[in-house]
């Protein structure tokens, strides 16, 4: 969904998950054809809220199975879009618990890499990702 506001600038509307592992690192992906790592999930589908909307997104790009109690609201983000210049990301952000679950890339995922903040030093990471969630 995106929709123009009064700045000019473009929004697209987003739910996106904060999922860390036992050693403190962010998971992030990389979808086809893009080159910025960001935090998965993604767009809503019509009538979808952002929970449902991330609990999908999980499933179809990582193969990961969330129940909505494991949903831990963290607010809504606004950056810039990694992979669409011009646009801003508004991102309703969810801490997830995945327990044992492995994530494996899938659908429009291209790869997917657990980060430390010095690691994302050689990477392009999403501002997102970058600015509020990357380990200290």
């Amino acid at each position: 969904m995106t929709s123009s506001q009064g700045d000019g600038q473009r929004r697209i509307h987003v739910s996106a998950a904060v999922i860390v592992d036992a050693a403190g690192r962010l998971l992030l992906v990389r979808k086809g054809g893009t080159t910025a790592f960001m935090q998965p999930g993604g767009k809503p589908e019509p009538g979808e809220s952002p929970g449902e909307t991330l609990i999908r997104e999980l499933a179809e790009e990582l193969g990961l199975h969330v129940d909505p109690a494991q949903l831990r609201p963290l607010g809504s983000f606004t950056n810039a879009a990694a992979n669409e210049p011009g646009h801003l990301v508004v991102a309703d952000v969810f801490a997830v618990e995945i327990g044992s679950q492995v994530p494996v890339a899938q659908a429009e995922i291209e790869e997917l890499r657990w980060v430390t903040r010095a690691d994302a030093e050689t990477l392009e990471v999403a501002p997102l990702a970058r600015e509020n969630f990357l380990p200290a």
